[in-house]
């Protein structure tokens, strides 16, 4: 099997991570161990929580796939990171206060990952508030993730939207 590595952040101390077919390894200091698709979507909600974007994007394939619901503010698909980071990410960092997408739990089973939890934060175009129950399905592939589908109940983030 052919593995690829790349060093995923420019310091000296950075690991550097190995792909493989269905897990990633980490080699940190000569320690390794293999990641998961659950500690994959893990790390990337670890990442999300102190706006940590290096982080988030590390576990993105480049061929990413990211579709927000209909009826979400950034509705739509995105493909590429980049796509993502400009059509979502600086969005909700600009237009929104204190907006966090928190976990309460996850199913996986093989490549996919469901998380459960919930969005909340305030428009700052309104002043109003809101706290919204999701499901989000995310496909990893070869350590990386390849695909995100949210699911939310829009007319709760609607609300905080109007005036």
């Amino acid at each position: 099997m052919f593995v690829v590595i790349e060093q995923i952040l420019g310091s000296d101390r950075t690991p550097f991570l190995m792909r493989s077919a269905e897990t990633r390894t980490i080699v940190s200091e000569g320690k390794e161990c293999s990641v998961s698709p659950l500690d994959t979507i893990q790390r990337l909600y670890a990442g999300f929580a102190p706006a940590d974007l290096p982080a988030v994007l590390a576990g993105m394939a480049p061929d990413i796939e990211w579709t927000e619901a209909e009826g979400y503010p950034y509705a739509g698909t995105f493909h590429g990171p980049q796509a993502i980071v400009d059509g979502v990410f600086i969005r909700l960092a600009t237009e929104w206060e204190g907006y966090q997408a928190v976990p309460d739990r996850y199913v996986s089973q093989g490549e996919e990952v469901i998380a459960l939890g919930h969005y909340s934060g305030t428009y700052k175009a309104t002043g109003k508030s809101f706290r919204a129950p999701f499901v989000h399905a995310w496909t990893v592939k070869g350590g990386r993730i390849v695909r995100f589908v949210q699911y939310v109940d829009t007319v709760l983030v609607q609300r905080a939207l109007q005036p």
